[in-house]
């Protein structure tokens, strides 16, 4: 018996050690599975970002113009001037010489100096944001949540009157150029249309002369118009998509199994249909965080926001190349940014998703 009982024992202690290990082995999978997933997303963003950085070099030296010349416009100015002046931005040297300089200043954060106003683009950047921010992210946050209850109700009802009305409506406001009714909102409650005065100011982000809370309504004051354009424009997208994805919900068993158990129609709505049907709206809701600091060029300038979108608007006039091509990097990375976190957060929500 002792014998025995001293013959099983290692056996019995390889088991022993042998099966949880097994079971790390079993549970670190899926972690594995995930981490190599994340690793070719991160691969994709870093291709990504480089493209951008080509992209952004050479598609904005296309464009016709001499920013020198155009700084030296109305100005006296010699040959040898102009010559001096282009030394001075680079713009003498090979254009491999540029492309070089560029990429490498780019990947330590110097995105170079503008030629209109003398200054980092990093900077100017910096300085623009929080207005983009505070503009465009209270559109998004704002046309998200309505797209999403519209979509939602349209799809629980589908065919029905507000179904029709809100998808139509969705679709036509869609196709309307953002800065045709930009101007439409301008001229009806900024202008004044007859005896109708003007309620909303025509442009900018504050009036100068309020300070405190008082300063906070005149900036929400000026944004109303500039917001209603954005909603009004973006909000179809997001209720386009929830609706479909809604609808392609309902048809499902489990919705079945829940009001078979009894449950309102209400409650299998919120709590099982609608969970699920949100899975394809977190890439959208991903982009449109994504448009935040890409803010909107046309509606800002519409309005003379003083965003990036308007800043946009003045490099791309002169061309002045290292603002263009800076704020073209940032709102291009923005993009790449927000499409990477929705590609990680999208296994933790859908688990089929990365096998």
């Amino acid at each position: 018996m002792t014998t025995a009982s001293s013959a099983d024992t290692p056996a019995v202690v390889a088991e022993a050690r042998t099966e949880p290990r097994g079971r790390r082995f079993a549970a670190a999978g899926p972690v594995l599975t995930y981490l190599r997933y994340v690793g070719g997303k991160l691969a994709g963003a870093v291709v990504s970002l480089f493209a951008v950085l080509v992209t952004s070099f050479f598609l904005f030296r296309i464009i016709p113009g001499d920013p020198v010349r155009t700084m030296t416009h109305g100005r006296q100015v010699s040959v040898e001037q102009l010559a001096a002046l282009r030394g001075q931005f680079g713009l003498d040297l090979p254009m491999w010489q540029q492309f070089t300089d560029y990429c490498g200043k780019a990947l330590t954060g110097d995105l170079g100096t503008s030629y209109q106003f003398h200054a980092p683009v990093g900077s100017l950047i910096a300085e623009k944001l929080p207005a983009t921010l505070l503009l465009t992210g209270t559109a998004v946050v704002i046309y998200s949540a309505l797209g999403i209850w519209l979509g939602t109700r349209s799809a629980w009802r589908r065919g029905g009157l507000g179904d029709r009305f809100n998808t139509g409506l969705a679709l036509t406001l869609w196709s309307v150029p953002s800065f045709w009714l930009g101007l439409l909102l301008i001229i009806a409650f900024s202008v004044g249309a007859g005896p109708v005065p003007g309620l909303f100011p025509t442009g900018g982000m504050e009036s100068g002369d309020t300070t405190g809370f008082g300063h906070v309504l005149d900036v929400a004051h000026h944004m109303v118009l500039p917001v209603l354009t954005l909603v009004a424009v973006q909000y179809a997208q997001t209720l386009l998509v929830m609706r479909s994805s809604l609808i392609d919900e309902m048809g499902g068993d489990y919705l079945t199994t829940a009001r078979a158990k009894g449950l309102r129609d209400d409650a299998v709505r919120r709590h099982h249909a609608v969970p699920n049907a949100l899975l394809p709206t977190v890439t959208m809701l991903f982009i449109n965080l994504g448009h935040v600091a890409a803010g909107s060029i046309l509606v800002e300038t519409v309005f003379s926001w003083p965003g990036l979108g308007g800043l946009f608007y003045q490099a791309l006039s002169v061309p002045d190349l290292p603002l263009v091509q800076g704020l073209f990097v940032v709102f291009a990375g923005a993009m790449i940014l927000m499409n990477l976190l929705a590609d990680l957060l999208y296994p933790l929500l859908d688990p089929r998703v990365g096998r």
